[in-house]
């Protein structure tokens, strides 16, 4: 199959190169549209098969710079040297919880003044043409597959892994499209990480920090700090919101030893602005931090562009207290509204759809958690009480890779839910539809097991809960349900799952689902609930690949 799509590519590109103008041939527009998919496919054989993954992280213990070393080799094949990307005047980012969600910051900051951005992140919730942002939005499919068989073909013989292959592409995509700056998340920690071959970024950031990826990182947040702080360099500016005092101390150190300047972020609302509080477009209260480094990060970017000598007219009016003080520019300026404008999908995001609110946050560390948790809680006191009749509350969650799920659903017990509903990662069960949300680091078999693991440990904590006498049904509600313990199911993939709790009620999901996944009898009975409750309140958590999956079919404008 995969030397088929090799040469099924060459075909389509040749037989397009014979035309002055492929966009007015139907074929060649035909085969560009074959092409995303063919593309995908052929990225996805760069993932790491579950049977080696082991293997793979015992030689990132032994031998931790052999990506980061690897991918200088890559690079040079594609024709692109580490100088290569100095114009890209690249913003770095790290850190455990926040780092995505502050370069979504950082880049609307910035795109708000005018100029033309790059952002490279990862995961991806939908299409991984996501990862690859132009201005804000993903690359078309059209320039994904365009610069993806560009680069495959440099690379011809042995392949990078994937996420490598996907920043050279980023690298690749980001000079040829002539951005101003490009905002680049790290993947996994930071200093062996193969974003990391950036020598001279602009400026870097670290958001909160926590244990996570011990296996690659290190056991201890010490250790993990350590990793992270590994994208400073001599000179750049470095900024790191505020850390427990150990990990504090690595990262201080790391400065100094590379030379680092270092600057902690003030609170958001040590802030001024001249006209309120600081306003964000993103909920929660762990958004603030996050907030607070994407404007030292644009601050500071700004700040080197105005000494580049490279002017813009509206750049002018910029305050002279730019660099850190924590007064914002009175009077017009893009930074504030940035903050307001900045779009985030799958973390803390509200989607209602009739009688049902689904409430997505992508939290998978315990930290994140809780904030998922506070922010859950808070949305639905205010969201259930304007209903009358009963509520049913659900929780939809699966977990991945090494992480504790039982420590993450011993968080989510204090939410008394009524029905907690497991799946994997699976968008739905024809495969074909799903070649970009794919994942070959996992068999089947592990996957199901989890499930049902995470089903087992939510009867235990439940069980613990109620014996120690904590009320299961929530105060100031109508209950529906007088039960002793949650209603537990374990479903095949999420569209089955999603299907199930919405009971035909939803029908944004009942217009994008083109059938219906059969379920068991005793598992409709169980449904009896959902069909008769006022209002249904749904958290999806513990994943972004589960987000993204349920983002999938419940807002086809994400999907599309």
């Amino acid at each position: 199959p995969h030397t088929y799509r090799v040469l099924l590519k060459k075909e389509v590109m040749q037989h397009i190169c014979k035309h002055a103008s492929a966009t007015t041939c139907l074929e060649c527009v035909a085969g560009i549209s074959i092409f995303p998919k063919e593309a995908v496919c052929a990225l996805n054989t760069l993932q790491t098969n579950a049977s080696v993954l082991d293997q793979v992280r015992k030689e990132r213990s032994e031998l931790p710079d052999r990506q980061l070393q690897a991918m200088y080799g890559f690079l040079h094949r594609t024709g692109l040297t580490v100088e290569d990307l100095d114009p890209l005047n690249i913003i770095h980012v790290t850190g455990t919880k926040g780092k995505g969600s502050t370069c979504a910051f950082t880049e609307r900051i910035l795109r708000g003044y005018g100029f033309r951005t790059g952002f490279y992140s990862s995961p991806h919730l939908i299409q991984v043409r996501e990862r690859i942002r132009i201005n804000g939005q993903p690359i078309s499919k059209e320039l994904f597959t365009k610069y993806f068989w560009e680069v495959y073909d440099q690379l011809d013989g042995s392949m990078p892994g994937y996420f490598c292959f996907l920043t050279i592409l980023a690298f690749h995509v980001f000079l040829r499209e002539r951005v101003d700056l490009a905002v680049v998340e790290v993947g996994i920690g930071g200093a062996y990480d193969c974003t990391n071959v950036i020598r001279k970024p602009w400026v870097c950031g670290i958001s909160s920090l926590e244990i996570d990826h011990m296996s690659i990182l290190g056991d201890s947040i010490e250790e993990i700090a350590w990793q992270k702080a590994g994208i400073f360099k001599p000179g750049v500016p470095g900024f790191t919101v505020r850390q427990p005092a150990g990990p504090m101390t690595v990262i201080k150190d790391r400065a100094k030893e590379k030379g680092c300047p270092l600057w902690v972020c003030p609170d958001l609302e040590q802030y001024e602005t001249g006209a309120g509080p600081v306003r964000l477009s993103l909920a929660g209260q762990q958004q603030h931090c996050n907030a607070s480094l994407a404007l030292q990060l644009s601050k500071t970017w700004l700040e080197r562009y105005r000494q580049s000598g490279v002017i813009k007219p509206f750049i002018l009016s910029v305050s002279p207290h730019i660099f850190y003080p924590t007064l914002l520019p009175r009077g017009p300026s893009p930074l504030s509204p940035g903050l307001e404008a900045t779009e985030w999908p799958g973390r803390t995001q509200t989607l209602r759809h009739g009688p049902i609110t689904y409430y997505l946050d992508g939290a998978h560390t315990t930290g994140s958690m809780q904030a998922c948790v506070h922010w859950f809680r808070q949305q639905t006191q205010q969201e259930e009480g304007g209903h009358r009749g009963p509520v049913v509350r659900v929780l939809l969650f699966n977990a991945t890779g090494e992480r504790d799920s039982a420590a993450l659903l011993k968080l989510l017990v204090p939410c008394q839910f009524d029905f907690t509903v497991f799946c994997p990662n699976i968008t739905e069960t024809i495969t074909e539809n799903n070649a970009d949300q794919q994942n070959f680091n996992v068999s089947m078999e592990n996957v199901l097991t989890r499930c049902l693991d995470n089903q087992s440990s939510w009867q235990r904590l439940s069980e613990t809960e109620t014996q120690q006498g904590s009320e299961l049904l929530i105060p100031d509600r109508l209950p529906l349900l007088a039960k002793t313990r949650t209603h537990t199911l374990v479903f095949p993939c999420i569209l089955s799952a999603l299907q199930w709790i919405g009971q035909e009620r939803d029908g944004v999901l009942a217009a994008a689902a083109s059938s219906l996944v059969p379920v068991q009898t005793s598992v409709l009975a169980k449904a009896t609930a959902l069909k008769e409750a006022a209002h249904i309140s749904v958290l999806v958590t513990g994943s972004l690949h589960l987000v993204g999956g349920a983002l999938k079919h419940l807002d086809p404008s994400i999907a599309s």
